[in-house]
């Protein structure tokens, strides 16, 4: 069944259900950005493979929103589906929920599946539409239709150790509880994968790449109940669990739980992470507080052991980057390399610490222009084969017990055009801006973001993304509330939290180029204007010089990458043998 026949197909559902349009997100029953495939909705009606993005079909039109990391992508994996692309970053474009408000005929009923969207979303369109639109929220009708849809994963989970977290569960439930206390409830339900996984020391491995279990969990001030599938608690992890007070219920317990609630009971949401279904379970008579659930500041801001575990992951980390780009420079032109065969390499020398559990996300592997494309993935029908020319992108990183890393770095073949190395360079000035800005505490991310845009906006250029995100702690690679962006945010950057630091230049048809490094937020020198803040670099790789136009540094950027390099192989030289070590010093400039 090609793709126009399964939108066929869904659109007699639509009419035999009375619906006008139907909306499918990227997201799974927990809000998730990375998903199992079970959930994979979205990729199964449109095709669009990429990780954000949402499709809504009428009866006679469809069309997916997404943003600026897939717009080459999306145009790609649509064609000839019938679906339209909308850039849903381009001013000009309406969203999805302005679109089906100038399209859809007053009194249409809409459908969607109410486990897939938050609870903000569907009050969100339900006021936007009042009076115009109705809102089915039971309609999973994709589910009718996927026939041979993978089952939800049921991977047994483990003990995260408090050598690794530096806290216990007893220590983040406790003061989990302080802050429910006071903001005036009593329950607390968390659905956010991450979250859940940070608050009881547990990992999992249901969803790829992401060390997490698909789990509930419900707090009250003397209990704590995790439900989840019992056939993924080993015994042991069940008997250490039980020890420290917590129950453990089926899956699909948490709606009962919540249904049982009495008026007594205040309930704290995150209305942006619970989904509808579960925000219409909560008894009526239940007082609702709304807010950011507690557990995200919690685990955004990094104790120091986790810190320590994290520079060490990515001492590994950048062990295996070395080697790789090693490997290919030295390879390259003796035997054929495509960009398959380097992600593979790369993922088996990553492999080989045995603190390595796995990726942190599909590597990206883009050589010239499909290092255009924000989330290329090859495969065995596009990969080029690698020549001694031009730029390989290469965005990867590992999940260690010890922490989550993720790294880009944009690597010299052979000979260069000007624009490449101008390119280079601007990306290059940007990500210096950043990494050695000092800024008053209080700071958020979108304050600091231009700061990586202006050398190249100075050429009229810019990227179609954010400049950085949280990181997580062996957990998912793209962690907030904190991040770097032009998105209005409040988030004040406190020290131990983690950000990425990577601008880029994208040219269709051209060349990508990314630098990033992840950077920890620390305390500067506090004097009568207040607390200063900065950035520590905890990504250790060198930045490739064959790339840099040292006409268009300056000194003081001159100065720091030459201590940056300088401090990688300083790192890393004492887990290096002598070729590589000499390789290295090469590499560093040294």
């Amino acid at each position: 069944m090609d793709i126009q026949e399964r939108v066929a197909k869904l659109r007699k559902l639509m009419t035999d259900n009375g619906l006008a349009a139907y909306i499918i997100p990227s997201s799974d029953s927990h809000l998730s950005e990375y998903v199992a495939d079970h959930f994979k909705s979205r990729q199964w009606i449109s095709g669009f493979t990429g990780s954000a993005g949402t499709v809504v079909i009428t009866l006679k039109d469809a069309g997916l929103w997404t943003d600026g990391r897939y717009y080459i992508q999306a145009e790609r994996q649509l064609r000839n589906s019938g679906i339209r692309l909308f850039k849903a970053a381009d001013p000009q474009v309406p969203s999805y929920t302005e679109w089906l408000k100038e399209n859809l005929p007053e009194g249409s009923i809409l459908g969607l599946d109410g486990h897939v969207f938050s609870a903000k979303q569907l009050r969100d369109m339900e006021k936007e539409w009042a009076g115009r639109i109705t809102i089915k929220f039971d309609q999973d009708l994709v589910g009718q239709l996927w026939q041979d849809r993978p089952p939800i994963p049921a991977r047994d989970i483990f003990v995260h150790d408090v050598s690794y977290a530096g806290r216990s569960r007893v220590e983040k439930l406790n003061e989990l509880r302080q802050q429910m206390k006071g903001k005036g409830a009593n329950v607390h339900v968390l659905t956010a994968l991450d979250d859940i996984a940070w608050l009881l020391n547990i990992r999992g491995a249901d969803v790829p790449n992401n060390p997490v279990t698909i789990a509930h969990v419900l707090v009250t001030e003397d209990a704590c109940t995790l439900c989840i599938d019992p056939a993924k608690v080993p015994a042991p992890v069940k008997a250490e669990l039980e020890r420290d007070g917590i129950q453990i219920k089926d899956y699909d317990a948490v709606a009962g739980l919540l249904q049982g609630l009495g008026g007594d009971d205040a309930v704290l949401i995150d209305p942006e992470s619970v989904n509808a279904f579960l925000d219409h379970a909560i008894h009526p008579q239940t007082k609702k507080i709304e807010g950011a659930n507690p557990t995200a500041m919690l685990k955004a801001v990094k104790n120091e052991t986790e810190l320590d575990n994290l520079k060490t992951s990515n001492i590994h980390d950048g062990v295996a980057m070395v080697r790789f780009i090693k490997w290919l420079k030295t390879t390259l032109g003796k035997e054929e390399i495509t960009e398959l065969s380097a992600e593979d390499t790369l993922e088996t020398l990553r492999r080989a610490n045995k603190e390595c559990v796995g990726l942190s996300f599909d590597t990206i592997a883009g050589y010239k222009d499909h290092a255009a494309m924000m989330h290329y993935k090859a495969t065995p029908e596009s990969a080029y084969t690698l020549a001694a020319e031009g730029f390989l992108l290469v965005d990867s990183g590992g999940q260690y017990f010890g922490g989550t890393t993720d790294i880009t770095r944009t690597i010299v073949l052979g000979p260069l055009t000007e624009e490449e190395k101008r390119d280079f360079t601007l990306v290059l000035k940007g990500h210096i801006a950043l990494a050695t800005v000092k800024f008053l505490y209080g700071a958020t991310g979108s304050n600091l973001d231009v700061l990586a845009r202006q050398p190249i906006w100075k050429y009229g250029m810019d990227y179609k993304c954010g400049t950085g995100h949280g990181v997580g702690m062996f957990l998912n690679v793209h962690e907030g509330p904190q991040r770097l962006s032009q998105t209005p945010n409040t988030v004040k950057l406190e020290a131990g939290m983690i950000l990425t630091n990577e601008p880029g230049i994208y040219k269709e048809g051209k060349h990508g180029i990314r630098t990033e490094n992840m950077m920890v937020v620390r305390k500067a020198e506090e004097t009568e204007f207040g607390q200063f803040m900065g950035f520590e670099a905890v990504t250790y790789c060198p930045i490739d010089l064959g790339g840099v136009d040292q006409s268009l540094l300056t000194e003081e950027e001159q100065t720091w990458l030459d201590d940056y390099n300088q401090m990688v192989y300083t790192t890393l030289e004492p887990y290096l043998d002598a070729e590589e070590k000499a390789w290295l010093a090469q590499e560093c400039g040294m």
